[in-house]
Formats: structure tokens, sequence, C-alpha cells
């Protein structure tokens, strides 16, 4: 569940006052609200952030550890905001995008509207490609990429982040007996993976503070993580996915995790990055598009 500054408000206001009821009231929204945001936030965070009794509320350790987050978080909303507002009415033209065609349809587009709103004389040209476009020869104003790589000559900005998830369908796991154990296992069991070479059939976790190669074998290959998706869904194998293709079908039971205990590294990294001309980078309104995407994803 993603934490949302709603959540993030009422935790703070409840710690403030030591009274949900009160919160509630200076929040200008019913207490039940207030208590469903705060339990909200505790299932997020996986920890219990108030000790609670019929007489009063205060915070755990926990509680005291996030609330300064908590607040620090609010405070950077609040100046993103202000500077978008401050902007406002200064920007115009048109800002050219390319992003990754799965991420571009699962994250990006679905925060640009909003964007857009906020400035409308604003003009957006988004194209989803996973080829590394020129971003001088192709007119590019921000190239976000799912790489590793450095890039020359370019001005780097991170986005966001992007975990990666081991996932299959509990009838392929009841078919096989059981999920792996350890990551050597996946050898013998069908993987699916975004797939564009022979060396994808190789799989890099972490797990036990080392590092392990493991070859895994499938019967289907494929170049789209939505497709991953769908096969691990009818029951192919596991699946090595961007958790932003699979979070539904994992909150929904559709998917379960499967050796939670190792991080996968893979070739693409595990962050999303904005890439620009230094000159591109100083405009106005590519500062306020990074600086949304920032608050929004970071």
């Amino acid at each position: 569940m993603a934490i949302s500054t709603d959540m993030l408000a009422a935790f703070v206001k409840v710690s403030e006052l030591a009274s949900v009821s009160a919160a509630a009231g200076e929040l200008g929204v019913g207490k039940s609200v207030v208590s469903k945001r705060v339990a909200q936030l505790e299932a997020a965070v996986k920890a219990t952030l108030f000790s609670r009794s019929t007489r009063r509320i205060a915070l755990t350790a926990a509680g005291e550890a996030y609330l300064e987050f908590a607040r620090r978080a609010l405070r950077e909303v609040a100046s993103a905001e202000e500077r978008l507002r401050d902007l406002r009415v200064e920007l115009t033209g048109q800002i050219r995008l390319t992003a990754p065609v799965s991420w571009g349809q699962h994250v990006l587009a679905k925060r640009l509207p909003d964007f857009l709103r906020l400035h409308p004389a604003i003009e957006i040209e988004l194209q989803l490609a996973d080829r590394l476009m020129d971003v001088a020869a192709e007119r590019i104003d921000l190239a976000l990429r799912w790489t590793t790589l450095p890039a020359q000559d370019l001005t780097a900005t991170p986005i966001a982040e992007v975990d990666w998830v081991i996932a299959a369908a509990p009838s392929y796991l009841a078919a096989a007996g059981g999920a792996p154990q350890a990551a050597a296992e996946l050898a013998r069991h069908p993987c699916l993976s975004y797939w564009r070479e022979t060396s994808d059939d190789t799989w890099t976790l972490f797990e036990g503070g080392a590092s392990h190669a493991v070859r895994v074998g499938s019967r289907y290959h494929v170049n789209n993580p939505d497709a991953v998706v769908d096969a691990a869904l009818a029951g192919l194998g596991i699946a090595l996915l961007p958790g932003y293709v699979c979070r539904t079908a994992l909150d929904d039971g559709r998917l379960r995790r499967v050796l939670p205990n190792c991080v996968p590294l893979t070739k693409f990294g595990t962050r999303i990055t904005a890439f620009s001309t230094p000159e591109r980078t100083r405009l106005a309104r590519i500062q306020a598009l990074l600086a949304f995407l920032r608050t929004q994803l970071g």
C-alpha cells in the first residue's frame, strides 16, 4: 500500500494532540477517518505506531522514530506544492518526454494528467519506447530511463525507485510441490523474466549476505513485463518482475511472493532516472516537471 500525505497528516496530528477526536477536529474529518488513515499507515510501514488504551494514546518507540520522518515528508510536499504554485503562471511551452513502455503505462502516464491540470499552458508529448533514444538528435527534453548506465554529457536526476519481486501463481506452486527455499533451487523450476538476450537466463540474487548467479530455464521468452505477469498468472513458472506491474496481483492473492529474503540484482537497476541536456534541465518547465515527479514518485 502506498503511503499518502493524508495518512502522514493524521499520524502527526494524533501524535501531537494525543487524541484521535482532537486530531479529527483539527483536520476537519470524522474520527473514523483519522483512525482508518493511521491504521493504513501502520499497515504500510509494518509497525505499530501508537499504544492504545481506553484512557490514552501514546507513541510507541517505532512511532517516535517515524514521527520526524513524517513531519519532514509533509514539509517537503508542502514546499514542492508551493514551488509549483509559484511557477504556474509563467510556465508555457512543450515538453517532449520518453519513458520505458511498461513503466510509462503503469506509473508515469497516471501522474502526468495532474501535472497538466496544474499547468494549463504546458503541452506534453510522451513517447513510450524501450530503446534508448538519442536525447539531442531526437529533440527529447527529458528521457526517463530504467538503466544503470551513465549518460555522457547529460544531467541525471533520480526520479523513482523500482523494487523487484520473485513471484508465482499459487496453482503453479501447488503443482510444483511448493516454493523453492533457496536461490539455487530456482534452477529446477521454469522461470519467467523480462527477456532480451540469452544472458537474461541468468538471475543474480543477493541472499544471506552473498550474491548468487543462478542459471534458469524457460520455454517462454518475452520482452514485455506485462506479458511476463500474464504468463505467471497462467501458471507457466516463477517470474522475476518489477513491483509496479504485479502489485495488484500480489495484493489480491493471484500471485504469491517466492524467496522473499532474496534481493534480485538486475541489469536494469532499481531506479528510474531522468536524463536531459544541461541547457534543457535549466528550463523552468523542466524543473517544475522534475520537482513534480520526484514529489509524486520519489
